[in-house]
C-alpha cells in the first residue's frame, strides 16, 4: 500500500516548517508528483463517484495549508487570479488544463481589478504539478472533464483577494 493523504499532509508539514519559501514549495511540488502516480490515493480521492469541485482531504492544524481534490466534470475557466497572500500548488490527475500565467501591468487599486498580460501558456497533463508563489497570476481552462489534487497556503476561501483582468 503506498501512503496515505495524512501521511503526505504530515510529510508536507516537515517541509514548510522547515521552509516556507522557494525551496520548500518545490520540495512539496515534487512529493505531490509522487502523489499523483498513486493509484490508492487517486481512487479514494478523486474515483469515479467524487464529484465534488472543491473538497478540502487534508488541513493543516499548526500551519493552515489545505489538500484538496477538485472534480470538474465539464468545460470550466478561471479568470485570472493570485491566492492573495498565499500560495498554491496544483497537480493534474486526469485530463488537461491550459494553464497561462500573467505579468501584472497594474495592480489592483481603489476597488479596481489588476491589470494582467499574459506571458506563457502550458498544458498541465496528468504526473503534473505546478507551485505558483505569492502573487503569481495564473488561470485554468479545462475543455473536459478533469481531475486534480491542488494545495493551498491557506484557505483561500477565507482569504481577501483581489480581482485580476486581461488589459
Amino acid at each position: 500500500m503506498g501512503q496515505t493523504i495524512e501521511q503526505f499532509g504530515a510529510q508536507c508539514h516537515d517541509i514548510l516548517k522547515k521552509s516556507s519559501g522557494p525551496d520548500g514549495l518545490e520540495q512539496v511540488r515534487q512529493g505531490l508528483e509522487k502523489i499523483l502516480a498513486d493509484e490508492e490515493i487517486l481512487a479514494a480521492h478523486l474515483g469515479p463517484e467524487e464529484d465534488s469541485q472543491r473538497k478540502i482531504i487534508y488541513e493543516d492544524p499548526e500551519l493552515g495549508f489545505c489538500i484538496l481534490a477538485h472534480v470538474f466534470k465539464g468545460p470550466k475557466e478561471s479568470p485570472p487570479h493570485d491566492h492573495g497572500p498565499t500560495w498554491a500548488i496544483y497537480g493534474q490527475a486526469t485530463g488537461t488544463t491550459e494553464m497561462t500565467e500573467y505579468n501584472v501591468v497594474q495592480p489592483p487599486a481603489e476597488g479596481k481589478p489588476g491589470k494582467v498580460e499574459p506571458v506563457k501558456t502550458y498544458p498541465m497533463t496528468p504526473g503534473k504539478a505546478v507551485a505558483y508563489g505569492v502573487g503569481q497570476v495564473h488561470s485554468p481552462k479545462r475543455t473536459y472533464e478533469t481531475r486534480l489534487i491542488r494545495i493551498e497556503g491557506k484557505n483561500v476561501t477565507k482569504l481577501k483577494r483581489s480581482p485580476f483582468e486581461v488589459g
